[in-house]
């Protein structure tokens, strides 16, 4: 028997074409430590949202990759995200999740700097560094590109990447069911208390292609639909809005997003929601009406499970959460779900969502700990010596996407299946892993930018005056 040699990432464990994928993307050290470097480094990255830090002095802690950083607001009310490590021996420099604070002190050799990055408080600096120190050199390290979409924040590490809304390109449109309000206006979503936390022992790819569209999976939720955890009391959500149109598997090839999406017949109203409350039913019923006037054709979309890549998951229904699945090495994962309602909602609205996003997300949440349960068994049993010698499959409605879907006169962007009979496919987590791979063996972003050779094609053949 040949015996099979540890590397890293190769050209092969990715077979798209045939719907196979290897265990060692997933559990493969080496792996692990080249994508910190060529997928964490070179991507745009959820951070927080503004409502986290509405004054001057306010910050919050999160995460880039592995890396821990500081989204806070200076005192001329600009929003900055800075690497958060000392740069004279590296000690966190800000070691509580949020607060406010003048300036941040390293409690190593007390290094002390400002809210917009710089060093202002060197000790002994006359006498130690003789007043030499370029102390303009020495700031925090901030982030290469920033952008605040509609109050969230992101950033990349990368100053070559493209602009924010050219990474997300036409994704923007489902990004927007969770950011604006169910109303219809625009920017409308605000953090909804703080964020859950929790650690699973398992890459962060089996969560993130799971948000990409798994809707395989019902088999480990039964007890949870039995148990009708939902808004009104039957099954995870209420579903009969669900149940009238078109559900749909949407990717974006060329960014590497996903999601599944309902569409709403054209004519038809929908149900009523959250039958639980009639104070709660009758404020979303409200919103749905307003939404159809304002919006139109487009009010016809209803979010599910997507994913941004590599690692932002929204969900921007019922509930209405975003997730980052951070790594914290090649076997383990920290969660960190956001909570989001509309900012003037009312209070009564805000504590009932409030009671059922609890009870339905998160390390306490009756369907995500079914989630956690697959994804650490299915990591632990592929991680043996016999067990990374056999693939994955993903031949699930391999062939069978479209692009210019439409139904009833709504045209949906990207590559598209209707699984509204087949109930299923495995297109959105192909769509993930086609751009993972791309990350992995392309050098630079004038490779992953591959929509810019499309459009300066296009552009070469249409007619110029004369």
């Amino acid at each position: 028997m040949a015996i099979a040699r540890a590397e890293g990432y190769r050209e092969g464990l990715v077979d798209l074409a045939a719907g196979r994928i290897s265990r060692e993307i997933f559990v493969n050290d080496e792996i692990y430590r080249q994508e910190l470097e060529r997928v964490f480094a070179r991507s745009w990255l959820f951070v927080g949202h503004e409502s986290q830090i509405p004054s001057p002095g306010d910050f919050f802690v999160s995460s880039m990759g592995e890396e821990s950083v500081i989204l806070c607001r200076d005192r001329a009310h600009q929003i900055h995200v800075f690497l958060n490590s000392c740069r004279h021996r590296g000690m966190k420099v800000c070691r509580y999740d949020e607060g406010s604070t003048p300036v941040f002190t390293c409690p190593y050799h007390g290094w002390s700097y400002s809210t917009d990055g710089k060093l202002v408080g060197v000790p002994y600096f006359r006498e130690a560094y003789r007043s030499k120190l370029e102390r303009s050199q020495w700031g925090l390290v901030e982030v290469a590109q920033l952008y605040n979409y509609k109050g969230t924040v992101w950033a990349t590490w990368d100053p070559a990447a493209p602009s924010f809304l050219e990474y997300l390109g036409d994704f923007v449109i489902f990004l927007d069911l969770i950011l604006d309000g169910r109303d219809g206006r625009e920017g409308q979503a605000e953090v909804l208390g703080g964020v859950e936390k929790w650690l699973i022992p398992c890459n962060w790819k089996f969560p993130a292609e799971n948000f990409s569209g798994d809707s395989y999976h019902n088999i480990s939720h039964r007890s949870v639909d039995l148990a009708g955890i939902g808004p009104s009391g039957s099954g995870r959500r209420d579903t009969a809005e669900l149940m009238i149109g078109r559900k749909l598997h949407v990717c974006i090839p060329d960014r590497g997003h996903q999601t599944i999406v309902y569409v709403l017949p054209k004519d038809l109203p929908p149900p009523p929601t959250y039958q639980h409350s009639s104070v709660v039913s009758e404020y979303f019923r409200h919103c749905e009406e307003e939404r159809r006037r304002t919006r139109g054709d487009q009010a016809r979309l209803m979010g599910a499970p997507g994913e941004i890549f590599p690692t932002a998951a929204l969900l921007p229904r019922q509930p209405r959460t975003l997730a980052v699945w951070h790594p914290r090495g090649p076997h383990q994962t920290e969660v960190w779900r956001w909570f989001f309602v509309d900012r003037d909602t009312p209070a009564e609205v805000k504590n009932f969502l409030r009671e059922y996003y609890i009870r339905y997300s998160g390390p306490a949440g009756m369907t995500e700990q079914d989630d956690m349960e697959n994804w650490n068994y299915a990591h632990a049993a592929s991680r043996g010596t016999i067990a990374r010698r056999h693939p994955y499959c993903y031949e699930m409605g391999l062939g069978c996407a479209v692009e210019d879907y439409k139904w009833e006169g709504l045209r949906i962007p990207g590559r598209v299946i209707d699984i509204t009979q087949a109930q299923s496919s495995e297109e959105p987590m192909r769509n993930l892993y086609r751009r993972w791979a791309q990350f992995m063996e392309a050098d630079s972003w004038a490779e992953l930018a591959s929509w810019r050779r499309a459009d300066t094609a296009a552009a070469a053949l249409r007619p110029t005056g004369t």
